[in-house]
């Protein structure tokens, strides 16, 4: 796997560095608010913080939550079996809170429209080869 190259000025390194704490933020938010996705907003961290902060970029991929989605994914866009079923039951679970709390029916069939074809993209994806 090739290092992902540093961008060369200093003002896109802040912007990607603000990025990358951003989406962080936010996937860290995700792993507690149903409905709010974790995963993409630490890929995005990850991507940005390859291009501007190796520092940081290391330390998202030996972090024990974050760390083996990362690499996993910087591998080959590889998905866990657990991670799929993961992210597909947080899903379902999150169609079930729209319902329970009355959200409008456009809303509830938008995001359940998008989740499906998350998930769909998700299980479509190869995982990691078995470990020997």
């Amino acid at each position: 796997m090739s290092q992902p190259r540093r961008c060369p000025s200093l003002l896109g390194r802040v912007c990607l560095y603000i990025l990358a704490i951003c989406s962080l933020g936010m996937g860290i938010v995700g792993v507690f608010v149903p409905g709010l996705p974790t995963t993409v907003f630490v890929l995005i961290a990850a991507w940005a913080a390859a291009r501007s902060s190796p520092k940081l970029h290391n330390w998202l991929l030996q972090h024990t939550l974050f760390g083996p989605i990362l690499r996993n994914w910087e591998a080959g866009g590889f998905v866990s079996a657990k991670a799929k079923r993961a992210a597909i039951l947080t899903m379902l679970i999150s169609v079930l809170v729209m319902l329970l709390a009355g959200v409008p029916h456009w809303a509830l069939l938008l995001a359940s429209g998008c989740m499906a074809c998350v998930a769909v993209y998700l299980w479509r994806r190869p995982e990691p080869p078995a470990q020997e």
